[in-house]
């Protein structure tokens, strides 16, 4: 049961994985005001080739909830991400997305009424006091609109992921993955026509750039994501999201020669210890439970024995 748990950890793990990369990707490679077409080209090409692998459409209340979901976790996310990737540093955006696994454990509670595990808590914060110390959060002269484009992005997903978890745990990950990518890209395509016109004009490496983001950062992360979401708890998936900063101080080393000093050391060093500890199987605590259980069901039954044996006594005259 571990093995199969720490899987399925190492499966979701490649979401955040991804998304942290997204962010070097889009500021380096991708037109700069197209942020709406953006996420099109990203999603909508990512959720036909899913739907291919899948071949299965939605039913019933999905096609609604396919829009609901899309919109939440594709359309209006990618557009937000999109904005944050070209007018915050990397390093400021992930440090804000990074908070979305407090804020999923908060969601979870409000919309799934699963009151988060104190290890779990602990985890978030842990691993967020990571990320500030990892990156810095200097705040100074940052594009307002940047940084709300970024809360809102996490805000925007969080609620969605929450959702996909509350309603989806009876559909598999290919087919859930399909039906959102494909119904953020509906939501988004008209708004994209209208604002922005045509869509932009692709050079060799904002090809490659969205090639990237369409096949590893959408279509794979995405069912990797939402695997996970149907076999870990939400809070369990919101704090090993926070590998998503982490990927991107490791690419800004590899790729762009950034320092890595004892700030960034450290900060991953709380990050991965409050993974660690977020996603840890809570068997002490079942253990506990079951004990105390199998405890009060031998309290009851000596009790019930003895009424019991009490009763019988009363009944016989010979006592």
């Amino acid at each position: 049961m571990e093995d199969k748990r720490l899987r399925w950890i190492l499966i979701t793990a490649i979401a955040p994985i991804a998304w942290g990369s997204g962010y070097v990707v889009t500021r380096q490679l991708l037109p700069a005001d197209a942020p709406l077409w953006g996420g099109v080209l990203r999603a909508l090409p990512a959720g036909l080739i899913v739907l291919l692998l899948a071949r299965r459409l939605p039913r019933g209340s999905w096609w609604w909830r396919s829009l609901v979901l899309g919109t939440l976790n594709v359309g209006g996310f990618f557009v937000l991400v999109y904005i944050a990737g070209q007018r915050l540093p990397s390093s400021l955006a992930a440090t804000l997305m990074s908070t979305s696994a407090a804020c999923m454990l908060l969601f979870a509670w409000l919309l799934l009424h699963r009151r988060p595990r104190a290890a779990a808590v602990v985890g978030a914060v842990v691993g967020l006091a990571g990320v500030v110390v990892m990156l810095g959060f200097d705040a100074d002269g940052a594009d307002v609109w940047g940084v709300a484009a970024s809360l809102g992005a996490m805000v925007a997903s969080s609620i969605g992921f929450v959702l996909t978890a509350r309603w989806g745990s009876d559909v598999p990950a290919l087919p859930m993955t399909a039906w959102q990518l494909i119904g953020g890209s509906i939501v988004l395509l008209p708004v994209a026509v209208l604002a922005e016109g045509a869509p932009p004009v692709l050079t060799a490496p904002s090809a490659i750039g969205f090639a990237y983001l369409t096949l590893v950062a959408t279509a794979l992360a995405y069912v990797a994501w939402f695997s996970g979401l149907r076999r870990l708890s939400p809070g369990v998936v919101g704090v090993v999201g926070l590998l998503n900063p982490v990927t991107g101080v490791v690419l800004g080393v590899v790729i762009a020669g950034e320092a890595f000093g004892v700030p960034q050391v450290v900060g991953v060093g709380l990050v991965l210890s409050g993974i660690a500890l977020g996603a840890a199987s809570p068997r002490r605590t079942a253990g506990l439970t079951v004990f105390a259980r199998a405890a009060g069901g031998r309290v009851r039954a000596h009790r019930d024995d003895g009424v019991a044996r009490g009763m019988i006594r009363a009944k016989d005259p010979r006592t």
